[in-house]
This record gives C-alpha cells, sequence and structure tokens, in this order.
C-alpha cells in the first residue's frame, strides 16, 4: 500500500457528540490534498435474541424516526458510547435495558464495524445478546419516546434483511452474524 501522512487537523465544528476536522494530508506523489472528517467516540449496536418455548428465535428490533433521512428506520437496540471511558459491552447492557427493557443474561460481541471509513472515524461495537430478562425501560429522548419495539422471528428479519426492508448498515451485519451463529449450533435455546 503506498504512503499517506497526516500533516494537520482543524476542528471547524463541535457537537453535542461529533465533531467535524477538515485534515490535510500528502499522498503518496507527494500532493497535498484536504479531506473531512466527522470524529465519533463510535456506538454500540444489540442483537437480542429470544426463544418461544417451541425454541424458535425471534429478535428484538425498533423502529425509529432517524432526522438525518426523515424516515423511520428498523434497526436493532443501539447508542453512542456517549460516557467518556465506559466500556463497549457496559454500554451495549445499558442501551438494551433503556430501549427495549431487556437485561442480557449472556452478551458477547460478535463483531466491530467501521460504517463509515469514507468520511468518519467511527467504529460500532455489535453483541448479541441471549438469556434475557424483562426491566422497565428508560428511553431517552423525542425519537425513543415515540418508537416501536418489534419482536420478529428471527427468519423473518432475515427475509426483510434480504428484502431491503431492514436496511441499516449495523443491524444487517448483526442479524446476520446472529443467524449464523444460531445455524452453528452456537446459541440455543
Amino acid at each position: 500500500m503506498a504512503e499517506f501522512q497526516r500533516l494537520d487537523e482543524r476542528e471547524v465544528h463541535r457537537g453535542h457528540i461529533w465533531s467535524v476536522s477538515v485534515a490535510r494530508f500528502r499522498g503518496p506523489d507527494d500532493a497535498e490534498f484536504e479531506r473531512d472528517i466527522v470524529r465519533s467516540p463510535g456506538s454500540v449496536a444489540v442483537v437480542p435474541i429470544l426463544f418461544d418455548p417451541e425454541g424458535v428465535a425471534s429478535v428484538v428490533l425498533v423502529e425509529q424516526y432517524r432526522p438525518a433521512i426523515e424516515a423511520p428506520v428498523i434497526e436493532v437496540p443501539a447508542g453512542m458510547r456517549d460516557v467518556p471511558g465506559e466500556p463497549p459491552s457496559v454500554t451495549a447492557h445499558r442501551e438494551l435495558a433503556e430501549e427495549v427493557g431487556l437485561r442480557a443474561g449472556v452478551l458477547e460481541e460478535l463483531t466491530v464495524i467501521i460504517p463509515s471509513p469514507g468520511m468518519s472515524d467511527a467504529t460500532t461495537h455489535i453483541f448479541l445478546a441471549s438469556d434475557c430478562d424483562q426491566v422497565d425501560d428508560s428511553r431517552q429522548g423525542p425519537e425513543e419516546e415515540a418508537m416501536d419495539v418489534l419482536h420478529v422471528p428471527l427468519q423473518e428479519a432475515l427475509e426483510m434483511v434480504r428484502s431491503g426492508r431492514i436496511a441499516d448498515g449495523k443491524s444487517v451485519v448483526g442479524i446476520m452474524l446472529a443467524s449464523d451463529r444460531l445455524s452453528r449450533g452456537d446459541l440455543a435455546p
């Protein structure tokens, strides 16, 4: 791979969670160029899997309005890593309880993705939650307060991914990986 060097960076906007910087780089041909970069603390996503008495797996999803695209989106519970120094697993437990009122008996990291490497340094830690118990939720903000919680058979969620009804990247990856774990026998009722 050719060598690139970051020369400097200046912050041009600081928001509540994210900041935007303009960074200057030198490419392999010695030409300099600038790129806008969204700096982010990252996020977590949780795929909660429940089993009915017959052992059929379902996933708990949320449908909430997303202002950036001005439309509702079906996705797995998720949230920003907005508590400095908090481990991703702790954030995942907190978000799962806040959004859908579940406490995971078992929480394991499936993967870490880089959702938009062309514009942001954000990472998303995706977890699988199983052996869940009901707890009180504590929704934060108008979008969460108005969102719907959906209990969907895992096979139906996979069809929603294939059809594009679930198009959110973290949710697509999480649902596919959870299904893979189930089909390998790594996850059982």
